[in-house]
């Protein structure tokens, strides 16, 4: 996932040798889904990989498998962001089949989260396998490969495709329809599976491609003066925090209604006075500073004052400023008090120790796992620059990440492709996804498109949860 705005995991960087690392380890248990009572396997286990020729790998996964094992079952691989950065966000929080349950109320006690059982685990559909890359989780690199060997949107794929042809091997699964899920980075990641599974004309049968919260036009979510459309796209997002905080003028209108307004204004008077730039008279700026103040919540000047191009992380810091506090920018509804001299804070980065904490407790206590210590929760990628985006333009640029999945589409005829955002994360926004749907070139009728009211990890909340499991599902039966 991206947590920051450098597009980097969070956690404390810990490293193991092999010796270490836990052991091939099968326990069965027994668990309700969706009203189901299903018997299933956890299953940590451990593949030596070579993807890139003298460059060996260790992954270290951790799957579900529904007993007894059915060859036809589909198969969901999950995996988070980064780059790069373990699963455990997805594997604690949304679809392990026990979940931290974080609190609806933002300012709750993280330490008091409990672990529970997880219903909306989508385990009654689909088995479920969480891919954790070489250098996170219990993933190493082989003890004479340099890590930098797969800093890369193509070597990280090409670990993934070799993992995943290996598990399916080895499960006696390789006819199984396959799902693939991945979160903000990942996205990049399925993108990048996707173009090499149809380059390869693979015989994996991958049937649906999840991505949340995704970065395939991150040159439209990252906001530079003059590029335009970048605040075209973020206000959407900017205008559901100012509704959320019920920071808008007058009586607060059907979120929906809004949405529609500020679509309409954003692709019109908006873009219009946007594009004339330095031509803009007076007047035209005035006048879209005061709907743009309608709209987001925050004043006139304080729009006129950024040239109408206030950023999604200036907003942040703008929209509660006279109540002295920060929005979020992984979830915005989060407030929290700026520290000086540091970067803004981050409400929802509270959470990251508990998850940890939590994944401990499953790890020792129902996966039967006696070794934890050496979970690498941060990424071994400390700068954008050490990662090979494909441009050498770095992450930001017009890369064409999107292409991937339409080739996939050409090769894989019945693929569907489910986007979900949540319309309070500032990272990757609905208006960015919206404008990525608009302008990729992927058949309509194989495409679904899901919001929630939440943030850049919307499954935190209950109600989220319960509507992602569901749209996973769909994305299953389609």
């Amino acid at each position: 996932m991206i947590v920051t705005s450098a597009v980097l995991a969070v956690g404390i960087l810990q490293s193991a040798s092999a010796s270490q690392l836990p052991e091939n380890t099968v326990k069965t248990h027994e668990g309700q889904f969706a009203g189901e009572t299903i018997e299933f396997n956890s299953i940590v286990e451990r593949f030596i990989l070579e993807p890139l020729t003298s460059a060996p790998l260790e992954v270290v996964s951790m799957s579900y498998v529904q007993q007894p094992e059915e060859s036809d079952k589909p198969v969901l691989f999950a995996f988070n962001g980064g780059p790069i950065s373990p699963s455990v966000y997805l594997h604690m929080l949304a679809l392990g089949p026990w979940r931290l349950a974080v609190s609806d109320d933002l300012n709750a006690d993280p330490s008091l989260f409990p672990v529970v059982p997880n219903e909306y685990s989508p385990l009654d559909k689909a088995d479920i396998v969480f891919f954790d890359p070489a250098g996170t989780g219990f993933s190493r690199f082989g003890e004479n490969t340099a890590p930098e060997t797969y800093f890369g949107n193509s070597s990280d794929a090409a670990e993934f495709v070799s993992f995943m042809e290996a598990w399916l091997k080895r499960h006696g699964r390789s006819e199984a329809p396959v799902y693939i899920l991945g979160e903000s980075y990942g996205t990049m990641r399925a993108a990048a599976i996707a173009k090499q599974l149809s380059e390869t004309k693979s015989s994996v049968q991958l049937s649906g491609i999840f991505l949340v919260g995704q970065a395939l036009n991150l040159i439209e979510t990252a906001q530079r003066h003059d590029n335009v459309m970048t605040y075209v796209v973020s206000l959407p997002t900017l205008a559901a925090l100012g509704w959320y905080h019920e920071k808008l003028p007058g009586k607060k209108p059907d979120f929906e209604s809004l949405m529609t307004q500020v679509n309409d204004f954003a692709y019109g008077d908006y873009l219009s006075v946007l594009l004339k730039g330095n031509q803009a008279t007076q007047s035209e700026k005035q006048r879209i500073a005061e709907r743009l103040a309608v709209l987001t919540g925050l004043d006139a000047n304080s729009h006129l004052n950024y040239d109408l191009r206030i950023s999604k992380n200036q907003f942040r810091g703008e929209l509660m400023k006279y109540e002295g506090l920060v929005a979020g920018a992984n979830d915005g509804r989060y407030l929290r008090a700026p520290v000086e001299d540091a970067p803004l804070p981050d409400g929802v980065s509270d959470i990251y120790p508990r998850v940890f904490e939590s994944f401990d407790t499953v790890a020792k206590n129902l996966l039967g796992l006696t070794v934890t210590d050496n979970y690498t929760v941060s990424s071994p990628v400390t700068s954008l620059a050490d990662w090979d985006w494909g441009s050498k333009a770095g992450p930001f640029a017009n890369f064409p990440y999107a292409n991937g999945i339409a080739d996939a589409m050409i090769y894989y005829p019945n693929l569907t492709v489910m986007v979900g955002a949540g319309h309070y994360d500032t990272l990757t926004t609905t208006g960015a996804t919206d404008y990525l749907l608009r302008h990729a070139d992927w058949p309509k009728d194989r495409v679904m498109q899901r919001t929630y009211f939440g943030g850049h990890m919307a499954y935190t909340f209950e109600e989220n949860l319960a509507q992602f499991s569901r749209d996973i599902k769909d994305l299953i039966a389609r």
